[in-house]
């Protein structure tokens, strides 16, 4: 091939590389020519900016961790940390159910978390669900809205009630644990999910590089897109449609009063006394007995049960309780205007029963043994768990108490198996009275007339519990089997 030639070959190649791009560069010649060597000074400086990016990022993320481990830490070295403040409830749920999980499933960590989340997965299923810290928030909201909770205070871990220049501290916490803007986030946006990922792509906007608020965008989408109904159900959240809603101001103001028993001077025929009920079972032992309310008549026993006594029934307890329903119709379904667990004791459990049967039935004179009596029902309320106003007997013939064809709920004996600090008081609304939680004292009213009809009177709430543990155990007696111990008149005054 002459010269002519091999110029023509050679441009004809020149014209078949400059029509493909992937020519352009050959990775294996690199080594050949300083300056090739020269070029490849570029990309590397740009390497070492993304390395420096992620060196910064993975220090940022170890001091976060620190942090965070530094702060679990102290609270479980701290022996009298207790979860009764909702404060210390809401944010350990918060850690179990999304702070953990961001630790764990972090998108910058490395091959050496591979343990830890394989030791996460494995506990995974006894943790806290997304809807469990969708309550707790909502329960910061409810104990903020019955008592008037100064939201920068509760912000900073300080329970008062701020009333124009007026400060009232409803609860001291031995130590202040204050909220994150991520937690305080996290309770304004309780139930809606929805409006939380709008919020948070709004956020996006300002701060596009926040990587935590990118997986809160995709874990919402994610939860929408399981659920498509939660967008609709978000829609209708609000208080039970029921005739009582204009009772709400005497609710609230009762709940804040945290408990206001009437006191005896004020009020002459109000009186304590020793009990027996001419029962031999009582004469040994008389309970002591406080008469709180003549219309309802509502009576306290101090000291009903003693410490070891309700120990042992919230032990026997405990592994059987399930959320709280209430009577709709004639199904019965958890509401969102009523946060407890309960469980349902027969007497047949242990020895402990029979006696608190014989001594409820000794005190009040009245058949307890079921069919005339349900067994006990012991409840255990959560963070700010309450139960708004509403009647412990049947105001409708369809209520499902009829099935025991031992006719309505005559009266109620509900017994404190514990202390709170504050809240959880029981509030007769048109009463206009509401009781403190007496540890191991037992709250008796009668729920009817003696005409068998219903006492409106009775209307009462379980107060949201601000600070505290709140068990109670009730025994509700019917009509059926007390016709001659409290026989019936023809007033319905009476």
């Amino acid at each position: 091939m002459g010269p002519a030639a091999r110029l023509a070959a050679l441009l004809a190649v020149l014209a078949l590389r400059a029509g493909d791009p992937t020519g352009a560069a050959v990775r294996g010649d690199t080594f050949s020519a300083l300056t090739s060597v020269a070029r490849a000074l570029a990309p590397e400086r740009r390497l070492l900016g993304l390395l420096r990016r992620y060196l910064r990022g993975e220090e940022a993320r170890l001091r976060d961790l620190t942090r965070f481990y530094d702060k679990v830490l102290s609270l479980h070295e701290d022996s009298a940390t207790p979860v009764s403040n909702p404060l210390l409830a809401f944010t350990l749920i918060k850690r179990l159910q999304s702070d953990w999980r961001n630790v764990v499933h972090s998108l910058e960590a490395s091959e050496n978390i591979r343990a830890l989340k394989d030791g996460y997965e494995k506990v995974e299923q006894d943790l806290p669900a997304f809807e469990d810290l969708e309550g707790a928030a909502r329960a910061l909201m409810r104990l903020q809205d019955v008592y008037m909770l100064n939201v920068k205070g509760l912000a900073r871990g300080v329970f008062q009630r701020v009333t124009g220049s007026a400060v009232t501290d409803l609860y001291s916490p031995r130590r202040l644990f204050s909220l994150t803007a991520d937690d305080c986030f996290q309770v304004g946006k309780a139930g809606n999910v929805s409006c939380a990922l709008s919020l948070s792509r709004e956020f996006l906007l300002y701060s596009p590089d926040n990587k935590r608020m990118s997986r809160n965008v995709l874990k919402y989408e994610k939860l929408l897109a399981e659920s498509p109904t939660r967008v609709v159900a978000e829609a209708v959240i609000q208080r039970p449609n029921v005739p009582h809603l204009q009772t709400r101001d005497t609710y609230e103001g009762l709940c804040q009063t945290l408990g206001s028993q009437p006191t005896h001077y004020q009020i002459p025929s109000l009186y304590c006394s020793y009990e027996t009920n001419s029962s031999p079972y009582l004469l040994l032992q008389p309970i002591r007995k406080e008469v709180i309310h003549l219309e309802p008549y509502v009576v306290l026993y101090h000291d009903f049960v003693n410490d070891l006594e309700a120990q042992k029934i919230r032990g026997l307890a405990e592994p059987w309780l399930q959320r709280s329903v209430v009577a709709s119709g004639e199904k019965q379904l958890p509401v969102e205007y009523r946060i407890s667990k309960s469980a349902w004791l027969k007497d047949t459990v242990d020895p402990l029963l029979v006696t608190l049967d014989h001594r409820i039935g000794a005190l009040t004179g009245l058949d307890v043994q079921p069919p005339y009596a349900e067994y006990l029902q012991v409840v255990n309320y959560g963070i700010g768990g309450h139960y708004e106003p509403h009647f412990d007997h049947a105001t409708s013939p369809t209520s499902p108490l009829y099935r025991m064809k031992s006719g309505n709920r005559v009266a109620t004996f509900m017994i404190y198996l514990s202390s709170v600090e504050a809240g959880g008081a029981t509030a007769f609304i048109y009463a206009n009275f509401s009781v403190p939680v007496v540890k191991n004292a037992a709250l008796f009213w009668w729920n009817l007339h003696r005409s068998g009809e219903g006492d409106g009177d009775t209307l009462h709430a379980g107060c949201p519990v601000l600070v505290g543990d709140k068990w109670v155990a009730n025994k509700w007696i019917h009509e059926y089997g007390q016709e001659f111990r409290r026989p019936c008149s023809s007033s319905p005054e009476d």
